[in-house]
């Protein structure tokens, strides 16, 4: 779903705003995300995590019924062969932004050949597709990675090595019930979700920084920078220190993990025609669950055993990504969208009824 969102966003954005509007969209993940912590923090003491589950599917459910308020993509129509549904889309973009439709008419090759998954692999994109789904597979687990490992961190207190209080449970337990239980778990004190509150605001802080790097240094050295820096604070959080501290850590690794997903959403959906972007995408994204499929076993299991491991190894894997981001063989700064391999679909007519203030 995120995936198809940007997609249409990417498609309808002139290429001067992309850098600027598509990381601006996180705010509304951030406000997604402190709605969530707020209402498990009221619900899960209260009615328990089940009532949690079913009041957080409501939203969901609204959002299927308004896809069909969503219109299609000019771009998308326009290389099907249906170009009054891309001038009707234009029309309207033109209306509400008070400006006129240039004379002319909309002419572009059908294309019989669309999103073919061997298309990803041709020689062209090969290298480009395996270093983005290696970032993909990297950025993933390293941010689900750090939600579980600030829930780890809270509930343990694994912080400068000192033993959690249900671990002392299982020491003074003797034959009680807890003793035997492999998961120790108790409920988070109002602290621990002020404290998953603040280090989550961390997702729209670097995001200036984010837009500044992503535009002037470009999409590849930008990520490779944000993705070396969040090896760093991982390691960064096996330093003994105080609880505000481990707040400050926790706080710049959400910023960074979400500067690094800004990032790469932008930069899959630029290097990819349209043909092939939301091939492009959902194979990323499947990549994307992969990682986030591993990271519970790294953060909450292997973390339990060596907690230096799992944050070496969740380091080891965003150096990995910084170096594959750093080397990606196409910078997409600036780069008008590609309609298909062998052309440019002129972009003059977006840019017109989206704002740009001259046609060439």
């Amino acid at each position: 779903m995120a995936a198809g969102r940007l997609i249409i966003k990417t498609e309808f954005l002139p290429t001067k705003y992309r850098g600027y509007m598509l990381p601006l969209s996180q705010v509304f993940w951030l406000a997604g995300s402190l709605l969530i912590i707020g209402l498990a923090s009221v619900v899960i003491p209260t009615i328990g995590w089940r009532w949690l589950i079913r009041i957080a599917s409501i939203p969901g459910i609204i959002l299927i019924m308004a896809f069909k308020f969503i219109p299609e993509s000019a771009r998308f129509n326009v290389s099907t062969g249906n170009t009054q549904a891309a001038l009707a889309t234009l029309e309207r973009i033109a209306r509400m932004n008070r400006s006129v439709m240039p004379e002319g008419r909309l002419v572009e090759p059908i294309l019989e050949k669309r999103g073919r998954f061997a298309d990803l692999l041709d020689a062209k994109y090969l290298r480009t597709t395996l270093q983005i789904w290696v970032i993909w597979l990297g950025i993933s687990f390293a941010y689900y990675g750090v939600i579980l490992a600030s829930a780890e961190l809270l509930e343990r207190d694994l912080v400068c090595g000192s033993k959690s209080e249900s671990q002392v449970v299982v020491v003074t337990g003797g034959d009680s019930q807890e003793s035997h239980s492999p998961c120790h778990c108790h409920l988070f004190a109002p602290s621990d979700y002020r404290t998953m509150i603040i280090s989550t605001i961390g997702e729209i802080a670097l995001n200036p920084l984010n837009i500044l790097g992503i535009n002037f240094l470009g999409r590849r050295l930008s990520l490779a920078i944000t993705m070396g820096c969040t090896a760093l604070f991982f390691l960064l959080l096996n330093i003994c220190t105080s609880s505000a501290g481990l707040i400050g850590f926790l706080f710049m690794l959400r910023a960074l993990v979400a500067a690094n997903f800004n990032t790469i959403y932008i930069y899959t959906a630029e290097v990819y025609p349209t043909t092939m972007r939301a091939l492009g995408m959902g194979t990323s994204g499947s990549l994307c669950r992969i990682g986030a499929m591993v990271a519970p076993f790294i953060s909450q299991v292997l973390m339990s055993a060596s907690f230096l491991g799992a944050l070496c190894l969740f380091s080891s894997v965003c150096v990995v990504c910084a170096i594959s981001a750093f080397t990606l063989p196409i910078e997409t700064k600036g780069r008008a969208l590609q309609v298909s391999d062998t052309g440019l679909l002129s972009c003059h007519v977006l840019n017109l009824v989206c704002g740009s203030p001259s046609l060439k």
